[in-house]
């Protein structure tokens, strides 16, 4: 069990988890506070904006989950009919909605420093969503890199477990996940306070695409040679 913990899956989890820390913090402080990880927020958001006489909270937040489902979906369709069964494809997908995001923003704004507008917002949105469908068994998400609360209850449970006689292996590998989410948005926002948010979105781009590299090299490539037998 511990060497699962710690075998080249669960570090490449850590790397993606990291990944969408930075894009949440990508969105939250350049923006309006839009939650593009958190969408039991926007679940919220869009009902109770009706109750706050606020209709564009709710249909901006109702928009969000849109894009994020229409993420999974888009790229759980193309690992059924394009990509082998390996993180890289959906790394590929959030990298090319980071760069269609920047690309929205430069046109929309410029290079100026302001916050991000919502349309370059649902370009990340949806490059999230692509990038939680990164570990699936079995037709399910096995990793869900951003869903931060289901982690934690996990974790939750594994420190009860070890409490009753287990090891400190039923809750660490859910620690270092959630650990490897906050390092994440610690860094994004780090950065944040000395970029303006079109050059935040272009650093999550190259970070993304930095992250594709690795996947694919050190992790998925490795993967299809021992499928392959070489």
């Amino acid at each position: 069990m511990a060497n699962e913990i710690f075998d080249s899956e669960a570090r490449l989890s850590w790397v993606l988890a990291g990944l969408a820390g930075v894009l949440g913090a990508t969105a939250f402080t350049h923006s309006a506070g839009y939650f593009v990880t958190f969408m039991t927020g926007n679940a919220q958001r869009a009902v109770l904006g009706y109750f706050r006489d606020d209709v564009v909270l709710s249909i901006t937040a109702a928009l969000l989950m849109l894009c994020f489902v229409a993420g999974v979906v888009v790229a759980s369709v193309f690992r059924r009919h394009f990509w082998v069964a390996h993180p890289h494809g959906p790394t590929v997908l959030t990298t090319i909605s980071l760069l269609a995001a920047t690309v929205v923003d430069i046109i929309d704004e410029g290079w100026k420093d302001n916050p991000l507008d919502f349309a370059p917002i649902m370009l990340v949105v949806f490059g999230i969503g692509a990038l939680n469908t990164s570990f699936v068994k079995d037709g399910e998400v096995s990793v869900p890199l951003s869903y931060v609360t289901g982690t934690l209850v996990k974790m939750g449970q594994g420190i009860e477990r070890h409490i009753a006689g287990g090891s400190a292996s039923d809750w660490l590998g859910y620690f270092l996940l959630f650990a490897s989410f906050v390092a994440g948005a610690t860094a994004g926002g780090a950065v944040s306070l000395i970029v303006n948010g079109t050059l935040m979105l272009v650093v999550a781009s190259v970070v993304c695409a930095l992250t594709t590299g690795y996947t694919y090299f050190h992790q998925d490539r490795r993967a299809l040679l021992d499928e392959s037998g070489q």
